[in-house]
C-alpha cells in the first residue's frame, strides 16, 4: 500500500507536495519522492525514509516548478532499497515520471512482453515500472511530436486492456501535464479536488485520500471513477475520459479497517463513520454470543485505528471506555514494517501500558484486525504483565485468511494467523481468555451504509478468498509467497541509489 499525489498549479508545488505527502505518511513509510516539472525539465528526490528525514531545505530549493508528483511507500513484494523508491521515470517518449499505489497481477507476463515485443529495459522488480513502461508504449505509438489530450487518453486506453489487478496512478509527462487514473474496479482509492489561486486561476490536486486536499485548502470534486482518466494540460486546463468500461465499482474493504485515515471521505464514504458502525456491528455480536454477563469490566483499543471502534463498542456495551496503552509517536506502523522480527520488535517499543487501566480487571482489548497476530500476542502479553484479571480480545474486521494480491502486504497464508486455524485455535495462539471476531456481512453493512455512494460492493479476497478481478489461481498465489514472504524478502539485498537529480529531457541526469 502506498500514497501517490499530484498537483498542478499556478505557484510552486513542492511545498504543497510535501505537505500533501505528510498527510499521507500513515500509508506508506519505506521511502518517498517528489518529482516536479519545469520548462521542459524534471527534478527528482527520492530516498529511502519518512518524509520529513528525505526532504531537507537544500532538496526543496531544488525541487521547482508549477506541476508535480509525490509517493510515499512501503515494499510488498520489493525491498526496502531506495532504487524501488518511487516516482519513476523513462526519457521515451517525451519524459514520462509516474508513481502508482496497488499492485498489478500480470506484472511479470508484462515485463516479458515489454523485453521481447516492446524492447524495453526494466531496471528494478517493481510492478510500477513496469506500469510505467507500458504506458509509455502506448503513447509512443501514437507517433505524435506532441500529444493532444485526447491522443492520451487513447495511449490510456490501449494500456487498460493490457494491465490486470489494481492502480491508482499519478504521473508527469513533460510538455504536456499532469495525468491520473484509476483501476476499472477502483480497488485503489484515487480523489481528486481543487481550489482558486492567488491569480484567480484554478489549481488541481489528485491524491490517494482526501486529507491530501482537505489539508492544503482543495475542495473536494469527486473520486476518479472506476476506469477513468483525467489530465491537466499545461494551460490548467481539466480534461476527464472514461477510458476502460467499467466493472463492478468494488473498492478494497480494508482501507475503511485499517489504511484510510478515519476524517478521509473515500468514495463518498466516510471512514470515521464505517468504523463506528463496525464498533457497533461488534458490540451487538458480543451480547448475542457471550450474552448480558460478559464479564468485561473495561474496554481499551489497540491505538491508533481501533479507536474508533472502541469508543462506539463501550458505548454500546454501556461500559467504561479507558486509553490502557501510550503510544511513541516515532516509531513507524507495525503492520507496514518490513520483516516479522522487526515488528515484533517495535510492539514494546511502539506501546507502554498503564497499569492503572488494567491492574485487577478483566479487559477487551479491541483491534481493527488481526492479520499474523504476532503483534496481538505481545500486546496480550502487555496486558497481563500490567496486572489485568482476563483479557478478552475482540477484531474489529472477520478472520484475515487469504493473500491479498492488490497491493496490501497480506501474501502468504502460511503467515496469516487465521489461515488454517479456528477462532479458538487462534485464541490459544495470541494468548487471550475470549476471542471474537467481526462478521464480514456485518463489517460489509458497516462500510456501505450511505446513500450517497456509487460503490455496488467491495474487495474482500483476504476474508473470502474472492478476488475480484478474476485470473488469480494457485500459482498465482504460490509466486507471491516466493517473492514476498518475510523469508523472501530478508533474502533479498538491493541496491542503495540516492536519486536527488534534475532530469532532462535525454534522460541524462546528474548525480548530486
Amino acid at each position: 500500500m502506498c500514497g501517490v499525489v499530484g498537483v498542478a498549479a499556478h505557484e510552486p508545488v513542492n511545498q504543497i507536495l510535501y505537505d500533501a505527502l505528510t498527510m499521507l505518511q500513515h500509508r506508506g513509510q519505506d521511502a518517498a519522492g517528489i518529482v516536479t516539472l519545469q520548462d521542459g525539465r524534471l527534478y527528482l528526490r527520492k530516498e529511502n525514509g519518512m518524509v520529513r528525514d528525505v526532504f531537507m531545505t537544500r532538496h526543496m530549493l531544488r525541487l521547482i516548478g508549477k506541476f508535480g508528483i509525490g509517493h510515499v511507500r512501503y515494499p510488498t513484494a520489493g525491498t526496502s532499497s531506495s532504487a524501488e523508491a518511487q516516482p519513476f521515470y523513462v526519457n521515451s517518449p517525451y519524459g514520462i515520471t509516474l508513481a502508482h499505489n496497488g499492485n498489478l497481477t500480470n506484472a511479470a507476463s508484462l515485463a516479458e512482453s515489454l523485453y521481447k515485443e516492446d524492447r524495453r529495459h526494466l531496471n528494478t522488480d517493481s510492478d510500477s515500472e513496469v506500469l510505467l513502461n507500458v504506458l509509455a508504449h502506448e503513447i509512443q505509438d501514437l507517433d505524435k511530436t506532441h500529444a493532444s489530450a485526447d491522443d492520451i487518453f487513447a495511449a490510456v486506453s490501449s494500456m487498460y486492456k493490457r494491465l490486470e489487478g489494481a492502480y491508482g496512478v499519478v504521473a508527469l509527462i513533460t510538455g504536456h501535464g499532469l495525468l491520473a487514473f484509476r483501476d476499472p474496479n477502483g480497488i485503489r482509492p484515487l480523489i481528486f479536488g481543487e481550489r482558486l489561486a492567488a491569480n484567480g486561476g484554478t489549481e488541481y490536486m489528485v491524491a490517494s485520500e482526501s486529507v491530501a486536499l482537505t489539508g492544503s485548502g482543495f475542495s473536494i470534486i469527486r473520486d476518479v471513477r472506476p476506469g477513468e482518466a483525467i489530465f491537466i494540460d499545461l494551460e490548467h486546463n481539466l480534461h476527464t475520459q472514461q477510458c476502460a468500461p467499467a466493472k463492478e465499482y468494488t473498492p478494497c474493504i480494508f482501507e475503511y479497517v485499517y489504511f484510510a485515515r478515519p476524517d478521509s471521505i473515500m468514495d463518498n464514504i466516510s471512514v470515521y463513520k464505517s468504523r463506528l458502525r463496525m464498533g457497533e456491528k461488534l458490540a451487538q455480536k458480543i451480547l448475542h454470543e457471550w450474552g448480558e454477563a460478559h464479564d468485561i469490566d473495561v474496554v481499551i483499543p489497540i491505538p491508533d485505528t481501533s479507536r474508533t471502534s472502541a469508543m462506539e463498542l463501550a458505548l454500546k456495551l454501556n461500559i467504561k471506555y479507558r486509553e490502557g496503552f501510550m503510544k511513541n509517536r516515532y516509531i513507524g506502523r507495525t503492520f507496514i514494517m518490513p520483516g516479522q522480527q522487526q515488528r515484533k520488535k517495535s510492539v514494546r517499543q511502539k506501546l507502554s501500558a498503564v497499569p492503572l487501566e488494567f491492574k485487577g480487571k478483566n479487559v477487551l482489548l479491541v483491534d481493527d484486525s488481526i492479520v499474523r497476530g504476532t503483534t496481538c500476542h505481545e500486546i496480550i502479553q502487555m496486558a497481563r504483565d500490567a496486572g489485568a484479571e482476563k483479557v478478552f480480545f475482540a477484531s474489529a474486521a472477520p478472520p484475515v485468511k487469504y493473500p491479498n494480491v492488490y497491493g496490501i502486504d497480506m501474501p502468504v497464508r502460511s503467515e496469516l494467523i487465521a489461515s488454517g486455524h479456528t477462532v479458538e485455535e487462534v485464541r490459544e495462539i495470541i494468548g487471550a481468555d475470549r476471542l471474537i471476531f467481526q462478521d464480514l456481512e456485518d463489517l460489509i453493512d458497516a462500510v456501505k451504509d450511505t446513500k450517497h455512494s456509487r460503490v455496488e460492493g467491495f474487495d474482500c479476497a483476504v476474508f473470502n478468498g474472492c478476488y475480484i478481478t478474476g485470473q488469480i489461481n494457485e500459482a498465482y498465489l504460490d509466486y507471491l509467497q516466493e517473492q514476498r514472504s518475510d523469508t523472501a524478502k530478508a533474502g533479498k539485498k538491493g541496491v542503495q541509489v540516492v536519486a536527488d537529480t534534475p532530469v532532462d529531457m535525454t534522460g541524462i541526469a546528474e548525480q548530486i
